[in-house]
């Protein structure tokens, strides 16, 4: 879709479209730099504001990954004319306390009449020119480190499907809904090499990306993984959404994997989702750092793999 758009020629874009990152960089001053991400989708939970407020986390995500802190925010908008208006109040409510425990303001946005409920944010964020995140910086010898667990498409589908175990949804919820501010926080503190958000195209697609841009090889450890509660029950029973598939169609030709692993964890690694973690790839020295940092906190964070020599990403047991 990209590929006829003109080439950004402007020296002060530190990051655009063509790239693959997550947000796009443009340098103000020689000290500060604007990072500015749109994101936004339809209903993924059932309650309003639980919808809104896991919307405002993803877009705010993208500022994250590239190393920023958020400052504004605008609210994108479609509604249906039928919709109550206690149900639009509450998504925006959502969104609204979700950037204010990002610290950043909300200023407005834009709203039009639509067949179903559609809601995010368009946000800008801050960051120095030369402490820039991007997926072009992982190293051979890098750890690679996830920040949320996987899972968040298999138990939404199964919650659509009216299949979902309440205790299971409520986890996949409550990661979906947590910033990754904080662990971006260290991220930038311990300088690690190259960061990425994980959504909708799986944790393949995503890390694939990162391998790419950087120029190495992604080798990922199944029994390292997190799962979200349920997550591989629903695999097993193939509850997959059909972002699974297209993320798998696109992707599989770059992955390779250990013989004994079943299609089924293969599909639930290809499988999309919303308000992920962030994977950071930090070099070997700096590892017991950023684990230490993250357990002060109370952050979540599994080391999951290692950059190496090569291309595209293998997943071993």
């Amino acid at each position: 879709m990209l590929a006829r758009l003109p080439r950004v020629t402007d020296e002060n874009v530190l990051v655009g479209f063509d790239t693959a990152d997550d947000a796009g960089v443009y340098r103000l001053t020689p000290e500060c730099a604007l990072v500015q991400t749109v994101d936004f989708f339809t209903p993924i939970v059932d309650d309003p504001h639980t919808y809104g407020a896991i919307a405002a986390a993803n877009a705010l995500s993208d500022v994250y990954a590239m190393g920023g802190e958020a400052v504004l925010a605008l609210n994108i908008c479609a509604f249906p004319g039928s919709l109550p208006l206690e149900v639009t109040q509450a998504i925006l409510r959502g969104g609204a306390d979700k950037v204010a425990e990002a610290g950043a303001v909300l200023a407005g946005g834009h709203t039009i009449e639509g067949p179903e409920p559609v809601y995010g944010l368009a946000v800008m964020g801050l960051v120095h020119p030369q402490r820039v995140l991007t997926k072009a910086g992982a190293r051979p010898g890098d750890a690679l480190v996830l920040t949320k667990p996987l899972g968040v498409g298999l138990v939404t589908t199964a919650l659509k499907g009216q299949a979902a175990d309440p205790a299971h949804v409520a986890a996949t919820v409550a990661s979906m809904a947590r910033l990754n501010r904080a662990a971006a926080r260290i991220a930038q503190e311990v300088r690690v090499n190259a960061c990425t958000d994980i959504t909708g195209f799986s944790l393949l697609g995503h890390g694939y990306e990162m391998a790419e841009k950087s120029g190495v090889r992604l080798r990922l450890h199944l029994d390292r993984l997190p799962f979200l509660p349920g997550a591989q029950r629903y695999a097993a029973e193939s509850l997959f959404p059909g972002g699974s598939c297209r993320n798998r169609d696109a992707y599989a030709p770059h992955i390779t994997f250990a013989r004994h692993i079943e299609d089924e964890t293969r599909m639930l690694l290809f499988t999309p989702e919303t308000s992920g973690g962030l994977l950071l790839s930090v070099p070997a020295d700096r590892l017991e750092d950023l684990l230490a940092r993250f357990a002060a906190v109370n952050e979540l964070a599994w080391l999951v793999g290692e950059a190496i020599e090569g291309r595209g990403i293998e997943v071993v047991g």
